[in-house]
């Protein structure tokens, strides 16, 4: 198989499905907190519901170092960015719910590769 050959079996970039990568940014406000060990109890809580529920990823990226704080990202890949955006809603909607913890801000990107 020489070289043109080879190539014309790969894909074409250009007809490949466009893929969504949906992030949301959350912070929480742990009012009352005042230990490492309660705090751990509310982001290990937050962490495994949504990931449960949800099925997506999320992980605490932020303010470890504060007791009353914490920040978290979710993160989702798909190919329609409006079920992406509705499931990162419905995920930081579902957390406000929880009630371990104020939702102070939120904010959701959605990047088109």
């Amino acid at each position: 198989m020489d070289v043109m050959d080879f190539e014309d079996h790969l894909p074409n970039r250009l007809d490949a499905t466009t893929m969504t990568v949906g992030i949301a940014r959350l912070t929480l406000r742990l009012p009352g907190n005042t230990s490492l060990k309660g705090k751990r109890k509310v982001v290990k809580s937050v962490i495994e519901k949504v990931r449960h529920k949800f099925r997506i990823s999320v992980a605490e990226i932020g303010a470890q170092d504060k007791l009353q704080r914490a920040v978290f990202a979710m993160a989702v890949v798909g190919n329609d960015s409006r079920t992406i955006n509705s499931v990162l809603d419905r995920a930081i909607d579902f957390v406000e719910s929880m009630n371990v913890a104020e939702l102070v801000e939120d904010e959701i990107d959605l990047f088109a590769l």
